[in-house]
């Protein structure tokens, strides 16, 4: 037997079902609660439902990769600085579409949507003269017998291309992941809860504007010689409330009612409009996942920084700086091997705007250490 108050179109556990019923007393809406619906984790689910439609996790993302692009980073072979190298010319202008800070943006963007990034190189005449990133959502890993990697497959469409797994290979850079011995675990998906959450809000306010920003209401019929409204007296009703009252532009518009039609408005509660307060708090949820300081990026209810200057100073030392050193670590071995000789690729942080108080205190402590030669003092600030 069918279930009164289900669809016939719907299976059990689908979304929300509401359905609309005619009674000898008038309209009255059956909702029924449905499952709830979470974003998928994959490279491709996370940059549609969080960096292309959540504005806070776009605004985290691409807070986190300029600010960790536009460092600049320094080239060292042994103890010694080369101002000049092949490698910062390669890293300067990684390939033909890409500069470096774009290059590094983009890598960086990848880690923090999908936990892993890909970085190939191009021969010419046995040496490295470009560097390319594949989009971690192509990239399928090929396990030897022994369980690790042994290749890469690269497919975009029907072109499949295999590389080398080994040091000379593919660069693989991925985040920490407990229980995945191959591929990293983005941020954002410890944030999924959170992300659904803000995007559910943002989606329901949405919709309260376009119903007159405002609760939908009961139409009561209660006729004084009983009965019923007739089929068509119940669609051409319908017809009438959604075009001529449902929308922004209608808000406010009075309602005509005939012979025994009641609108009974319905309100929210208090306990209903703390959905602002819970999508603030998601969006808090989703910063912290990212390591930024809900304060940079302009959420309301959160003092945890005396200042923006600490909040940034924060952001520098708590996510930058640690993703810029892992990634230039990463980079240094890969490179190593490719040039042959053995390089070292550190951040520069003396270029560092917003570390240029942390700098300043430095420079003054050792400027007034007595104890310390001139030479001594130099290596100390990392001449």
């Amino acid at each position: 037997m069918r279930h009164p108050f289900r669809l016939p179109w719907r299976r059990p556990g689908e979304s929300q079902i509401s359905r609309e019923t005619k009674t000898a007393q008038g309209f009255v809406a059956i909702a029924q609660e449905g499952r709830a619906h979470w974003t998928s984790r994959s490279y491709a689910a996370l940059s549609r439902e969080g960096f292309m439609r959540n504005p806070v996790a776009h605004r985290a993302v691409r807070l986190i990769s300029e600010t960790a692009a536009a460092v600049p980073l320094l080239a060292y072979q042994g103890s010694e600085e080369r101002s000049e190298h092949p490698v910062l010319a390669l890293m300067a202008r990684p390939n033909g579409r890409m500069a470096g800070q774009d290059f590094l943006e983009t890598l960086y963007g990848h880690l923090l949507l999908s936990g892993n990034a890909y970085v190939d190189a191009a021969e010419i005449g046995g040496e490295t003269r470009e560097l390319h990133l594949l989009r971690p959502d192509r990239i399928r890993i090929l396990e030897g017998r022994d369980g690790w990697p042994a290749a890469y497959e690269y497919r975009v469409g029907n072109h499949a291309r295999r590389i080398s797994a080994g040091e000379e290979g593919l660069l693989h850079l991925r985040l920490f992941h407990p229980l995945d011995d191959h591929l990293g675990f983005p941020p954002l998906a410890a944030a999924q809860t959170a992300l659904d959450l803000s995007n559910a809000a943002a989606t329901w306010n949405k919709a309260l504007l376009d119903n007159s920003a405002r609760p939908s209401g009961a139409l009561v019929y209660q006729p004084k010689e009983g009965g019923n409204l007739s089929a068509d007296q119940y669609d051409r009703l319908k017809t009438e409330l959604d075009e001529g009252y449902s929308g922004p532009m209608r808000a406010g518009r009075p309602l005509l009612l005939e012979g025994g039609l009641d609108w009974k408005a319905m309100g929210l509660s208090p306990r209903d409009m703390d959905f602002v307060e819970a999508k603030n708090g998601a969006a808090r949820d989703v910063a912290l996942a990212f390591g930024v300081p809900p304060m940079l990026i302009g959420i309301p209810g959160d003092n945890t920084y005396a200042n923006y200057q600490e909040a940034n100073r924060a952001l520098y030392r708590l996510t930058v700086l640690p993703l810029v050193s892992r990634t230039a670590a990463s980079l240094s071995a890969w490179l190593s091997i490719r040039f042959g000789e053995a390089l070292k690729l550190v951040p520069d942080l003396d270029q560092v705007s917003g570390l240029s108080g942390e700098r300043s205190e430095i420079w003054a402590r050792i400027k007034d250490a007595d104890f310390l030669t001139d030479e001594e003092k130099r290596q100390a600030v990392g001449y």
